[in-house]
């Protein structure tokens, strides 16, 4: 396979109308090249490969089978979305994906009427799909059939169950394909990926149904019905019934999703005969039709760049660990001394670093599906039966459970640990994934310690802070990517809760930095140096407490003072604002100026360029400084 692979067919196709004109074999020469391209624009761009691969026969044949976009194809979290986006127009934009200015790596509402409803986070499409088709018989204009295409591991969330429930009690013509591939991000795990597994562990169930359909075609017409009764009571014996058909859907397959000649006639008997909710049953893999994909751990589920004929991956060479590798040595450090330290993660164990943990500590580590809100809750049934545990989540994804945060753990003020990864901007998974509200949405919560790790040496010390911390909740974020480079210390010392620390001493403007824009604030000043101010600059540490004594003695002895965050407003620098003006210090003419996330959605580049975008970089913060002292930027009074 070449980075440019021959697509004949695939050149033909401008939307998915003319797949419509393709016979059967050229469906599936067209999944062949489809694949291939996808292949191709991946390698160049990075981004989520394993999923895309595994649906490539199913995209064609949603597309042959039904007539986009009026008929609503939402395609679940959107990772596996790449060969939709090739067939419905945006085959010349395929190599921008994840770039600035270019395609988003998900489905999104405004880059195409393709895409009827965006998704990042799981388990939202039946919900979406739902809302479409009731929004039909109501008599929406332009609304046809509402597909939703979800995996296995989405059905781990109680979301998917939530609306199945409300589907099969409506019983609007609805059709949910289960993607099923034994594979979300992490091995699925839960009661229902064992029960999809016991579905089609063996052969008897398809056996039996083709036996039975064959038989009942034979018999008169009298007998027919108690064939159909007997038929169904071997289904069950068979397979232990259909969960799905319990909640009032019409149950179809398994079948094999790979093969078009299976997939297109049930598509095509579903779209001809279907007059309530239908769950069509497909078996995929992960990764198919790509040997390094295949057989990666996680079936190339998120890659940089890689090589087409090795797949070997193209990743730059790191000056310093990760930050979430270094959470990892510091949790397994603080669990090796306390066997009370447990692990939560949602489907997340590699993505959060608890892989390390889980393999040196098994039975005090638990990967629950994505679950969030379950993750928060069981956490503090752990916290209340006298465990010490560390719920590592990713920014984003906690705010799905917001709800257990406040009422299962902040109100109960039980000792969780908040571990929170990708805090701030993160690059190509854009606004979705940004983790920008963690520190207004945990910080407006009694009882509860907010902090932000500077550097990864500030991360370890707050791991050992949370580890010892028993009088409540206790969080603290970092971003994804490398650290600084900074020496982590060996034996790490708790930090004194609310407390923040000076890193260089100056006059006249104070900069005050919660979290990883420490090392800008510090070029900022370097900047201001050099044009004859020198700026204090602190660390705070804490979101919440505030270290109320350093804030203060920062707005006594300058003239201005700037707070930096990497996060939205209402979060450290509103608490900052709100103590400043309780002590009646805006009456004594500080001049206040907070950097916060503005006020929109950044879409995906590096993360560099979001920020300067988001107006945080060090430029930013020197300009901001000395806007608040009365300078223009040329250094001349304003």
């Amino acid at each position: 396979m070449t980075d440019t692979p021959k697509t004949p067919l695939l050149d033909r196709v401008a939307s998915p109308a003319d797949l419509k004109a393709l016979s059967l074999r050229e469906l599936t020469e067209l999944a062949g090249e489809l694949r291939a391209e996808t292949i191709s624009a991946v390698s160049v761009t990075g981004g989520h490969l394993g999923a895309g691969l595994g649906v490539v026969e199913l995209t064609v044949a949603l597309h042959a089978t039904f007539d986009a976009p009026r008929d609503k194809i939402i395609w679940d979290v959107g990772h596996q979305a790449y060969p939709h986006k090739i067939l419905t127009g945006r085959r010349d934009r395929i190599r921008t994906l994840r770039q600035k200015d270019g395609l988003s790596g998900f489905t999104k509402r405004s880059e195409s009427p393709y895409d009827p409803f965006g998704a990042a986070h799981s388990s939202t499409s039946i919900s979406a799909a739902l809302g479409f088709a009731v929004a039909r018989d109501l008599g929406a204009e332009g609304v046809g059939d509402a597909i939703a295409v979800i995996g296995d591991g989405a059905m781990s969330a109680g979301m998917a169950y939530e609306a199945m429930n409300n589907a099969g009690h409506l019983g609007r013509r609805l059709i949910v394909i289960l993607n099923d591939n034994e594979m979300s991000i992490a091995p699925p795990v839960g009661a229902m990926s064992a029960y999809l597994s016991r579905l089609y562990a063996g052969a008897p169930f398809q056996d039996l149904k083709a036996a039975a359909k064959g038989a009942v075609s034979m018999l008169p017409g009298p007998f027919r019905e108690g064939a159909k009764r007997a038929k169904d009571v071997l289904k069950h014996l068979a397979v232990g019934g259909s969960i799905f058909e319990e909640m009032g859907f019409s149950y179809v397959g398994p079948i094999d999703g790979h093969d078009m000649e299976q997939l297109m006639a049930v598509l095509r008997t579903v779209k001809a005969r279907a007059d309530g909710p239908v769950l069509i049953h497909t078996i995929t893999r992960k990764g198919k039709g790509y040997a390094p994909a295949e057989g990666a751990a996680d079936r190339g589920h998120a890659t940089s760049k890689f090589d087409v004929v090795t797949g070997k991956q193209s990743k730059a060479k790191s000056n310093a660990p990760s930050y979430t590798s270094v959470f990892s040595s510091a949790l397994v450090k603080e669990a090796e001394k306390d066997g009370r330290i447990c692990a939560v993660t949602a489907a997340m164990p590699d993505g959060t670093g608890l892989a390390r943990f889980m393999e040196r500590y098994a039975s005090r580590c638990f990967d629950v599906g994505i679950a969030e809100q379950h993750a928060v809750t069981f956490a503090a049934g752990l916290a209340a039966a006298g465990m010490r545990p560390f719920c590592a989540i990713y920014s984003t994804f906690l705010q799905r459970g917001y709800d257990q945060v406040v009422h299962d753990v902040a109100i109960q003020r039980l000792p969780v640990r908040f571990a929170i990864d990708r805090a701030g901007l993160v690059g190509a998974d854009g606004a979705t994934h940004a983790g920008a509200f963690d520190i207004a949405y945990l910080s407006n919560l009694p009882g509860f310690t907010v902090m932000a790790a500077a550097d990864e040496a500030e991360l370890v010390r707050m791991v050992a802070t949370a580890a010892a911390h028993d009088d409540g909740p206790i969080a603290f974020r970092f971003p994804r990517g490398e650290g600084v480079g900074v020496e982590l210390p060996e034996a790490p010392e708790p930090l004194e809760i609310g407390r923040g620390r000076v890193i260089r001493e100056g006059s006249r403007v104070a900069l005050l930095s919660l979290g990883t824009r420490l090392a800008e604030a510090e070029k900022a000043a370097d900047m201001l140096a050099r044009k004859g101010i020198e700026p204090t600059v602190a660390d705070a540490r804490f979101a919440k407490p505030l270290d109320e004594e350093l804030i203060l003695r920062l707005a006594r002895d300058h003239e201005a003072l700037v707070t930096i965050e990497e996060g939205a407003v209402g979060g450290f620098a509103a608490h900052v604002a709100q103590l400043l003006a309780r002590e009646g210090v805006f009456d004594k003419g500080l001049a206040f100026r907070p950097m916060v996330l503005p006020d929109i959605f950044i879409d995906q580049s590096t993360p560099e360029d979001m920020y300067r975008t988001a107006g945080l970089s060090a430029e930013d913060i020197a300009e901001v400084a000395q806007s608040a002292l009365g300078l223009s930027v040329m250094g001349r009074r304003a």
